[in-house]
């Protein structure tokens, strides 16, 4: 017997407003106190709990355990993480790459890996255990609970998801052991029952990216039942644009059903104006999340203004002030990491986690400053990467205000950027990709320089002294850079984002861009 969904959606409330009230009493400083030993005494019989004593630590009091915990285990980025404990495993066999993680970090094989979107290193693998999936659908359903009991009349539980994942295609890594995107592996491994409510199925999700994004625009158009998007900013906007291409007409009327859109993994600022252009009031609600390969770390509560920090997923954290990273971005060896209950508000921290998935003191790359002590509510400020080859130490958030700031004069006119460093030139070079021809690449250099000298004091002076010249900016098609972003990066769609700086030493990765433009004879809006 086939019951109407408004009648199945009643139990689904009741659920969901009792699992927000749980929610919201939670106490993060509690859950991290508990956390810590769980974590130790979990893998205290592991290789690297071996060596670290981890069995002795879990056994002491809170602070006498995280004291010694800082002595006994070191900060370690992903180069150093990878060398000290992870490589050994790596093997080459006549299929491939092997790499087979068994009671080394975390106890057990470790049966994922997911693979990083990073920038210009080589693919970076990092461990996602059973423990870690099952801490991310938890954290994705208080999630959305905290939603349904915040929103009375939601329509979510009678309709479907499109989530813009990356390929679903893994590879194997050994027996037992499957790598790929986290979106996919997420995806893939869901439970049955959850099949019929997410959208798109095979054989779009595993389809080139171009045939992808095609294919879920169409789908939305045709599926009404779909309430909900979840995604990167930049993806989600090309998906919409796509839409209303299609539709030949506004989103609001095209898509009258979409109720919520759910956005991580970069800063929706830079993008802010083009989906208010698209979406004016009265149309979808949106929510941010910050999901990452290492773990979940936050999403903000329907009708909150900011996002929470949420260390009850698995992952213990600690926070380095980004005054205390070196000119790479990374903890410099002195640093001195604080547990939440130290953090200060105001504050931009790189985050230092030990998860579930058995990563210890692993510097993920992130930063975020926290807004208040209450909630522990934050603002995510991006990568640790900063424009600092003139010592100026320009942030990739105040670079991301500055587009912001430009999108808001000029109808969002820009789509995606990035920014690196001309050494010879002693100046920022700007890539912009851009919807239109309403720029010219002069007054945007000097719009952009007056922007960072009014948000950033060490700009300021180094300009005021020569140190800097006045940035240069190139201005291509939106198009161009998502060419390149495939052709070379190989990267395109899914949880890959362009980088907005350039992490390189020289400028090699924004050269590149540059460079595929020109070689590919591209006319740019304007010339430099």
């Amino acid at each position: 017997m086939k019951f109407p969904v408004s009648l199945l959606s009643l139990p689904l409330r009741a659920a969901a407003d009792i699992r927000a009230r749980r929610f919201l009493r939670k106490d993060p400083l509690d859950s991290q106190r508990e956390l810590l030993p769980r974590l130790l005494q979990r893998a205290a019989a592991t290789r690297f709990g071996r060596e670290h004593g981890f069995s002795a630590l879990a056994a002491l009091p809170f602070e006498a355990c995280y004291h010694r915990f800082q002595r006994q285990v070191p900060i370690r980025t992903y180069r150093q993480f990878w060398d000290d404990w992870l490589a050994a495993a790596l093997t080459t066999t006549p299929q491939g790459q092997q790499l087979r993680l068994q009671d080394q970090c975390w106890p057990g094989l470790v049966p994922w890996l997911c693979e990083t979107s990073g920038t210009t290193a080589p693919t970076k693998y990092i461990p996602f255990t059973v423990e870690m999936f099952r801490m991310n659908q938890r954290a994705a359903l208080d999630m959305l609970c905290c939603y349904l009991a915040a929103e009375p009349g939601s329509r979510i539980t009678g309709g479907k998801i499109l989530y813009m994942a990356g390929s679903t295609r893994l590879k194997q890594m050994g027996q037992g052991v499957l790598a790929g995107d986290m979106s996919a592996i997420t995806l893939q491994q869901r439970p049955a029952w959850l099949n019929p409510f997410v959208e798109p199925q095979e054989p779009l999700t595993s389809a080139p990216w171009d045939e992808r994004l095609d294919g879920m625009a169409r789908l939305l158009l045709a599926d009404r039942k779909i309430r909900v998007i979840s995604g990167v900013p930049p993806w989600i906007l090309l998906l919409l644009k796509q839409v209303e291409a299609l539709a030949g007409c506004p989103l609001h009327e095209a898509l009258p059903n979409l109720e919520l859109i759910i956005h991580g993994g970069t800063s929706m600022a830079p993008y802010a104006a083009e989906y208010q252009r698209l979406l004016p009031a009265g149309g979808p609600r949106f929510l941010e999340l910050l999901p990452s390969s290492e773990a979940f770390m936050g999403f903000q509560v329907h009708g909150e203004a900011a996002m929470r920090l949420t260390p009850f997923y698995g992952a213990f954290f600690e926070f380095v002030p980004l005054e205390q990273l070196d000119e790479t971005g990374a903890p410099l060896p002195d640093a001195q990491a604080v547990p939440l209950a130290g953090v200060t508000v105001g504050q931009r921290y790189a985050v230092i986690l030990s998860t579930c998935s058995g990563l210890w003191r692993y510097h993920i790359g992130d930063t975020l400053r926290f807004l208040d002590r209450e909630r522990f509510q934050i603002e995510f400020t991006g990568r640790d990467k900063f424009l600092d080859r003139f010592e100026e130490k320009v942030t990739q958030a105040e670079v991301e205000q500055a587009i912001a700031a430009l999108n808001r004069q000029y109808d969002g006119l820009v789509r995606e950027f990035m920014v690196g460093a001309d050494i010879a030139g002693r100046c920022h070079h700007w890539v912009l990709a851009c919807r239109g021809n309403g720029l010219e690449s002069g007054q945007t250099s000097r719009l952009l320089d007056g922007l960072l000298r009014n948000s950033n004091a060490d700009y300021d002076t180094f300009r005021q002294q020569g140190r800097i010249n006045s940035p240069s900016v190139l201005l291509v098609s939106e198009q161009q850079i998502y060419d390149w972003s495939a052709t070379v990066r190989g990267k395109l769609g899914g949880q890959s984002k362009i980088p907005h700086i350039d992490p390189t030493l020289t400028g090699e990765l924004v050269k590149s861009l540059s460079g595929y433009v020109c070689n590919n004879s591209f006319q740019s809006f304007a010339s430099l």
